[in-house]
């Protein structure tokens, strides 16, 4: 307000010299010049009160502006004090955008250790310590004086000479193509009814022994075969190279066909940890000593473990089982199917980390095999329209199988030769499940189809969960057919076993 009482001052003293002025011209005479002064000078002040009043009125509305401002401050502090709402989504809706929940993890994985330790602390105390080490070793040694296991291990070597005794004619022309794929197939046949026949036949063979055997003959199945397809792709790209270019080609320091046939080639990919043969697999630069050690370490205390977790926890709650199965009591069925549910699964991640992080890096690193990528992220694989979930799933968790052998060798040949995708992945799930049950009823000496059936059921499931279910349900949906279709095919198989073997020896 002090600006503008001055400019009031002003303007007041400016009119009041004007008017004096004027009234002192209006006595004296009037010649022309005289009166053009008097009229411009007066002109000039009346422009220059003029100019007064316009910023008198500027600076009076800035004034009221800035008093306006301060009120509505002033009214606007007062109701943000008064205020506590505003529009804004829950924070566990997905409308929010919140996704830090690392301390509701951290509360599920203590919930679920006090309550696991709580059951082992029950276990002990029911059943005392039943961890007997010597136990599982005779399993392998029950009769010393045959080992048909390791019998059953050494033959191994002959299907791996034929092998490459055919692609060494292939590559030099004594074979045919015809001849080579028919003695690659006779020789791959063989390999998975041979050992096969012996499990069932020799007595002295375990169970464990069996599943054993078989399961390395089956990865050395997979091995050869993709041995024989890499091979004849290699021929084939040979062969168009040579009419095009009529030239030795070079390999920058590769190795090139044929020159990939060797002994020394050949154990190292039997050895390597994939199923999926290259002429030259990436290598690392040197053994870490370091790393492999902990490797080392990792695999005996995780395999003791699997050991000790099966002896004390899994097997009281399935012999425990028996009862129940042969009444058919549904209700005590159920309950101990979710009793095995939690150290099934237990052992089941451990056997993952076990086999696909400790075995096979301690085995890549001994070989300086580069490629490590023995599993993808399965845990976070979600439903989505377009893909099948269940198959994502196993690609993601198995990724050295379906990835590399099944998908390159048996999954795309299949696309290519027009074939829809859901028929190609029922394929692969059909070989699966053939598999899964070759390394079960054959060691057990007894065919039930459980394995079989539940991986055939995971197509079903698979439509179902694409279908009907999204996101984080369909990413539940394919952990509750984990948790439970296992142990209930370990329940049925057993429960199978025990009747097949021991009633009958009873009665």
């Amino acid at each position: 307000m002090g600006d503008s009482d001055a400019v009031g001052s002003t303007l007041t003293r400016r009119r009041r010299a004007t008017l004096a002025a004027g009234r002192g011209a209006s006595l004296q005479p009037m010649n022309g010049r005289s009166a053009t002064v008097c009229q411009s000078s007066v002109t000039a002040d009346i422009s220059a009160d003029n100019g007064l009043e316009k910023k008198r009125d500027r600076s009076l509305e800035t004034v009221r502006s800035k008093s306006k401002t301060e009120k509505k401050k002033r009214r606007g502090d007062i109701s943000d004090r008064l205020s506590c709402h505003k529009t804004q989504e829950s924070l566990l809706s997905s409308a929010s955008g919140y996704n830090n929940y690392r301390g509701i993890l951290n509360w599920c994985v203590v919930m679920l250790v006090l309550n696991n330790a709580r059951l082992f602390l029950e276990n002990l105390l029911r059943y005392g310590v039943l961890v007997d080490p010597i136990q599982v070793i005779s399993l392998f040694l029950h009769d010393p004086y045959s080992w048909p296991a390791a019998c059953l291990l050494i033959v191994s070597n002959v299907f791996i000479l034929v092998a490459l005794y055919t692609e060494r004619q292939l590559s030099k022309g004594s074979f045919s193509e015809p001849v080579g794929f028919l003695v690659h197939c006779i020789n791959m046949a063989i390999m998975l009814t041979f050992p096969a026949a012996v499990v069932l036949l020799v007595p002295s063979m375990t169970p464990v022994g069996g599943a054993f055997v078989l399961g390395i003959y089956t990865i050395l199945f997979l091995k050869l075969y993709s041995y024989k397809d890499v091979n004849m792709w290699c021929r084939e790209l040979s062969t168009v190279k040579a009419k095009k270019l009529a030239r030795s080609l070079s390999c920058d320091r590769k190795v090139c066909y044929p020159g990939n046939l060797t002994i020394r080639d050949m154990y190292y990919f039997v050895f390597a940890p994939t199923l999926c043969y290259e002429l030259n697999f990436p290598r690392s630069p040197k053994i870490r000593t370091s790393f492999l050690l902990r490797r080392l370490f990792e695999m005996l205390f995780f395999i003791q473990l699997l050991v000790g977790l099966t002896q004390q926890w899994m097997i009281p709650i399935i012999q425990s089982s028996m009862k129940p199965l042969e009444d058919m009591d549904l209700s005590r069925m159920t309950e101990r199917l979710l009793r095995l549910a939690v150290p099934n699964h237990l052992l089941w991640l451990i056997f993952f980390y076990w086999f696909f992080h400790s075995s096979m890096n301690f085995t890549a690193e001994l070989l300086r095999f580069g490629d490590r990528q023995f599993y993808k992220d399965w845990w976070l694989v979600y439903a989505s329209v377009c893909v099948c979930v269940v198959y994502e799933f196993y690609e993601e968790w198995w990724c050295t199988v379906l990835k590399d052998c099944l998908g390159l060798h048996f999954y795309k040949p299949l696309l290519r030769r027009g074939f829809s995708k859901m028929v190609s992945q029922s394929a692969v799930f059909f070989l699966s499940a053939f598999f899964h049950e070759y390394l079960v009823s054959v060691p057990l000496r007894m065919f039930r189809l459980w394995a079989f059936t539940g991986m055939m059921a995971q197509l079903p499931l698979a439509w179902f969960v694409g279908r009907f279910l999204r996101g984080n349900y369909g990413n539940a949906a394919v952990w509750i057919s984990l948790i439970i279709g296992q142990p209930f095919a370990v329940l049925m198989y057993v429960h199978d076993y025990y009747v097949l073997h021991f009633r009958q020896e009873a009665d």
